[in-house]
């Protein structure tokens, strides 16, 4: 067969597996619709009128997402638009969802024709260069130059022959100035001082990349609006998880929740003091600032809005700022709600076994996702090279380090829990509830799938807590808690977690990942049952359309 045949051949075969409008539409059908609100009526003129201008600017961050993801991505999605064709619309609406033509819930395969692969290292690095060749170029920079290469804000573009980094405020430069004024007409409108500070502060960052001053006016922002909008995550980043993503959450703030939550951040000290690692991996000073806020989403845009929508977030991920500031606890109080309702209560008749179901609730789902967000701010961040240098985790673990701090968060936010009923802080009932909901979302979680950050950290804990016995399957596939193995269980998957990110050894943890990041057929089978059901929520953002969006 000469090439063109066998090319003709290989686009036919991509084509009979690419999924028709229906397919595409069982495929959106598992993300269940939900309406997603706020009460704005207490906000003042000013706020409102802040508030809309907000939403415009999480817009832009929707575009400049699309292209860190892929390079092709605006073209792309220029043509899906220009198509009429039902299975035209089909592929556009998952396009918009899934921020690209790949499926991130079906290990990135591929939903339109001539879609090459998903690239790794996103649009964040030259699409000719291999991970092998920027890996040495960064090594062979002198420490300034490294540490730009390495740095959230820059991309890796080809010069001639060689590389160099180009700062997202050279980059993204045209999306970024419409964003700041954006940002500039919210802050014109606001009469909360620190709104106003924020909002002016980051415009700044968009347009000179030093998000220092502003991220920690956003940890010291009062205001009843509670945005969050920039570079953060680095989970797009394939390669090395080095480049922040943009993204953006428009919320309100619920102080009624927040003020019942005041407690747990009176404790972190207590619980890094405590927890079950070596005391020279431990931190005795925290950073000052903890804030927890407990929101309500009025929109969302961006990273933060790709394929499964984010239920809480801690934040910022600068190194420099947590050390010093400490990190701010964000839960989307509404979103949680939703997901509880529309996917997690369904699931657990699906995993759990008759006497545990009762024991699933919302009170411990949402504490448990507050404790796992605190539990990002604790425990190591820093390793050795094998210079015996200090830095950070991401970079001794690059594409490894967030599958691993997800697991962290999640397994040291248990064990937290359990501390705080030991201590008294929690009510006993806890005790019982937060592992049987735990383990309810695990299935919740593991149905994104194991190429996802989230979803190959959830592979690692049910499977190593099923191997200590403090997970069980019964015949009939659904699975238990072994409460008299579960609390030492749990303590011991958060020690070595712990102890791995500390000692930030590459190859040690690569293995490990492999060897128990994986879904077992226990668990598939599980999953399988659950077909039917949704897999998460696709927010309808109502607020959001009542002032024109």
């Amino acid at each position: 067969m000469n090439r063109y045949l066998l090319l003709l051949a290989l686009l036919s075969a991509q084509a009979q597996a690419l999924p028709n409008a229906q397919e595409l539409a069982k495929r959106q059908a598992q993300f269940a619709p939900v309406e997603i609100g706020a009460d704005i009526s207490k906000l003042s003129d000013g706020d409102r009128t802040a508030l809309a201008s907000l939403i415009k600017a999480a817009q832009v961050m929707d575009g400049l997402f699309l292209k860190q993801v892929w390079d092709a991505a605006p073209e792309w999605l220029l043509r899906l638009s220009a198509d009429e064709s039902m299975l035209g619309r089909a592929r556009l609406r998952y396009f918009l969802a899934q921020k690209g033509p790949w499926d991130r819930q079906d290990h990135n395969a591929a939903f339109i024709p001539d879609t090459p692969p998903k690239p790794a290292q996103a649009n964040f690095y030259p699409t000719d260069a291999t991970k092998e060749e920027v890996e040495a170029w960064i090594a062979s920079l002198p420490e300034v130059e490294k540490a730009k290469a390495v740095g959230f804000f820059t991309t890796i573009r080809r010069s001639g022959p060689k590389f160099q980094t180009i700062p997202y405020a050279v980059e993204y430069q045209n999306d970024l100035l419409r964003a700041a004024a954006h940002l500039k007409d919210a802050a014109a409108s606001t009469t909360n001082a620190s709104l106003k500070t924020f909002l002016n502060k980051r415009a700044a960052a968009f347009l000179n990349d030093d998000y220092y001053d502003s991220d920690v006016a956003w940890m010291e922002l009062d205001s009843p609006l509670e945005p969050t909008i920039g570079p953060y995550e680095t989970y797009e980043d394939g390669w090395f998880s080095y480049k922040a993503a943009f993204e953006a959450f428009i919320t309100l703030r619920d102080d009624a929740e927040t003020d019942k939550l005041k407690k747990f951040g009176a404790e972190l000290q207590w619980l890094e003091d405590n927890l079950p690692i070596d005391k020279a991996l431990k931190n005795p000073k925290l950073g000052a600032l903890a804030p927890i806020r407990v929101v309500n989403e009025v929109y969302a845009a961006g990273d933060a809005a790709r394929g499964v929508t984010t239920a809480a977030f801690n934040l910022p991920n600068d190194e420099k700022v947590t050390a010093e500031k400490g990190a701010k606890r964000t839960m989307l109080k509404n979103i949680q709600r939703a997901k509880f309702d529309v996917v997690l209560a369904p699931l657990s008749k699906y995993s759990l076994s008759a006497a545990d179901q009762p024991n699933v609730d919302f009170d411990s789902f949402f504490t448990h996702i507050l404790m796992h967000e605190l539990m990002h701010g604790l425990g190591p961040h820093h390793a050795k090279d094998s210079a015996g240098k200090t830095i950070p985790v991401r970079q001794a673990l690059k594409e490894l380090s967030s599958s691993l701090e997800e697991a962290k968060a999640d397994s040291a936010g248990l064990w937290a829990l359990q501390k705080l009923v030991d201590k008294g802080v929690l009510d006993k009932r806890f005790e019982v509830v937060m592992y049987t909901t735990f383990l309810a979302s695990a299935f919740r979680t593991l149905r994104f799938g194991v190429s996802e950050s989230h979803g190959r950290g959830m592979a690692l804990q049910l499977n190593y807590l099923l191997d200590k016995g403090a997970f069980v399957v019964a015949a009939d596939g659904t699975f238990s808690v072994d409460t008299a193995k579960v609390k030492g269980g749990v303590e011991s998957l958060a020690r070595e977690i712990m102890t791995a990110q500390a000692k930030g050894d590459y190859a040690e943890t690569k293995k490990w990942l492999e060897t128990m990041a994986v879904l077992r057929p226990e668990a598939k089978a599980v999953i399988d049952k659950a077909a039917g059901l949704a897999v998460d929520i696709a927010p309808r953002f109502i607020t959001a359309e009542e002032l024109g969006f």
